[in-house]
């Protein structure tokens, strides 16, 4: 990363993350670390808990087959949002700015921003709660460690992608030895695979409803990933590093949870670890899980932050945003914030498939430089595609037709190509004297 400078003209802090600028060639990473630092952030206790209420709920090979087809859907999403990101060398909201205008884009902003700050109180408070109940502190000591951690974790995302990175490459292999030694020790506890396969489920759960559970685990925090694969070598490293994170990784945690959960009967893959006498290890497990996701949350709110200020630096919102989310936590909004964030799925995913829609018919051989291009305020075509997306994932969140998420993404998508005809689909680009005109 190259350091931090000033412009001679404004003498304004360049962040060397670039929130609102694409990332120059000599900053751009490769697979290994985009990997890391994706796999920190799918590697999250709350998907654990998914895994062990779904795995509950179906056969050991009934559960495999569902993970499979959620994982996969959700891998694919948020490639082609990884790829989008790679090709404009943007932010979520950045490109956001491009599809929905000056003023449309604050709308994403706000609402990327603000989700990412709620799951930051959820991840603080959960650590908080968790450390304490291993030592016995209780709402005293939680509350103590939830100002301890939105602190620490709060850190590395200060220091932007290095900071992210270097946690990450401690953390992830840690935690994915830990939690596969788990496995063994919970396949040992019911006598082998096949005993582990003929457990009968004790819950009941839909297979639509499976699917949603598990595409709902990141479908909002994956619609963000341009965030970090923008500083990719190029869009095949991009696109992998999504699958491998939010295909693989995610569905790892999810297969974790539910293995602990059928052996041990508990839903908690860090409880498991204190079952097993190992609260030194489940201790450094929810730590790593929690930090490492928590980090990149607020690296999201903050370059959401930077887009909505039209601020050079991303670091006075990692700040702001990371005190809001500490507040949440220590305050107990925690029970009533899950069912509000879990209902912003609904909102979110449909934002990815105007973004997709819109990056390939006008975008996908580049885009114009910010200070060159004539920005419209808002462009209510693709405002139009994400209210349609919008209303047909919470239509289908009523009527309990198929996975909400899905049909907000595919309709928005549809919806951005369709309000773009031919005639529209030409780049606008700015010229000599910075006015607008149109390509062929």
């Amino acid at each position: 990363m190259s350091e931090e400078r000033t412009t001679g003209v404004e003498d304004a802090v360049i962040d060397p993350d670039y929130p609102l600028d694409p990332v120059p060639p000599h900053a751009r990473r490769g697979l290994l670390p985009l990997s890391l630092v994706l796999l920190g952030f799918t590697f999250f206790t709350p998907t654990m808990l998914v895994g062990a209420q779904v795995g509950a709920a179906f056969t050991l090979g009934d559960f495999l087959l569902v993970m499979l087809l959620g994982s996969a859907v959700l891998g694919v999403y948020v490639a082609m949002l990884a790829l989008v990101g790679a090709r404009t060398r943007l932010t979520t909201v950045m490109l956001s700015r491009y599809t929905l205008g000056t003023q449309g884009s604050k709308l994403a902003s706000l609402l990327l921003g603000f989700t990412q700050i709620g799951w930051y109180g959820v991840g603080v408070a959960t650590l908080g709660n968790l450390i304490a109940e291993a030592l016995g502190w209780g709402s005293a000591g939680a509350t103590l460690w939830m100002v301890v951690g939105t602190v620490v974790m709060g850190t590395t995302a200060y220091f932007g992608f290095r900071g992210l990175f270097w946690l990450s490459a401690v953390s992830v292999p840690l935690m994915f030895l830990l939690a596969a030694w788990v496995v063994l020790r919970s396949v040992e506890e019911v006598g082998g695979w096949d005993a582990m396969a003929a457990i009968e489920p004790t819950d009941q759960m839909s297979t639509t409803l499976a699917l949603t559970l598990i595409v709902g685990t990141f479908v909002s925090g994956g619609t963000q990933v341009s965030n970090w694969t923008r500083f990719a070598r190029n869009g095949r490293q991009a696109f992998g590093a999504g699958l491998i994170a939010f295909m693989v990784g995610n569905g790892l945690m999810l297969f974790f949870g539910a293995i602990g959960a059928i052996a041990f009967g508990e839903a908690d893959f860090v409880l498991v670890l204190y079952n097993l006498g190992l609260i030194v290890w489940g201790v450094v497990l929810l730590i790593g899980n929690i930090w490492t996701t928590n980090d990149n949350t607020a690296y999201a709110f903050s370059v959401a932050g930077a887009e909505i200020a039209n601020w050079p630096s991303k670091k006075p919102f990692v700040v702001g945003g990371v005190a809001i989310g500490g507040l949440l936590a220590i305050t107990g909004i925690y029970d009533s914030l899950i069912s509000y964030l879990v209902w912003l799925s609904i909102l979110i995913p449909p934002l990815g498939g105007t973004l997709i829609g819109d990056w390939w018919c006008r975008w996908r051989h580049g885009v114009p430089e910010r200070a060159a291009y004539a920005f419209r305020t808002v462009e209510w075509r693709c405002l139009a595609a994400y209210a349609v997306g919008v209303a047909a994932a919470f239509t289908a969140d009523q009527q309990g037709w198929g996975l909400p998420a899905v049909i907000g993404i595919l309709v928005a998508l549809a919806a951005a190509v369709a309000l773009n005809p031919a005639w529209q689909r030409r780049e606008e680009v700015a010229d000599a004297d910075g006015l607008p005109q149109r390509t062929p």
